[in-house]
Parts: C-alpha cells; structure tokens; sequence
C-alpha cells in the first residue's frame, strides 16, 4: 500500500465538480485508492461516497493506493490533486 498526506487549497473544498474529476481520474487505475478524512474514509470511485466526506479547504486528507499498480497510481492522484490545484 502507498500513502501521503494532502492539504486542500481549493477555496470551496471537493465539491461535485472536482469530486467527479478525482473520481474520472481514480478509475484510470486498477489499484483501489480510498481518501480518508478524519474517522471516514470512501473509495474514490465512489462519487457520492467521496462527496459525503464533506472536505474543505484547508483540511489534510489521506490517500492510499493498493492494488497492482499502486505506485503510479498514488503518484497519478497526488500530481492531479496538485496540478488541479485542489
């Protein structure tokens, strides 16, 4: 399993819009990658499950990647949550 931390910078947080793009991105990958917030954690291919985490800006999740090709896919994730600048 891969893992890393990521603060979100988005001023509205992952609302429908980026939840969707993170959850179009995730599926790319054969690895399972789950985000957790505090005590709730939801599969990002999940869209409403990802929603229901209510994340804002400012807060620190954690994503981790298991599965085949966890490496790329952790590594995929962190650069399109950086890049999407969320």
């Amino acid at each position: 399993m891969k893992e890393f931390t990521y603060t979100i910078t988005d001023p509205v947080g992952i609302h429908a819009r980026p939840a969707g793009m993170l959850a179009k991105k995730a599926a790319g990958f054969k690895s399972t990658v789950t985000v957790i917030k505090g005590e709730k954690k939801a599969d990002t291919r999940r869209l409403m499950a990802l929603m229901s985490l209510g994340i804002k800006c400012g807060e620190t999740i954690i994503v981790q990647a298991e599965g085949e090709d966890e490496q790329a896919a952790a590594d995929g994730i962190k650069a399109f949550l950086t890049e999407n600048k969320f």
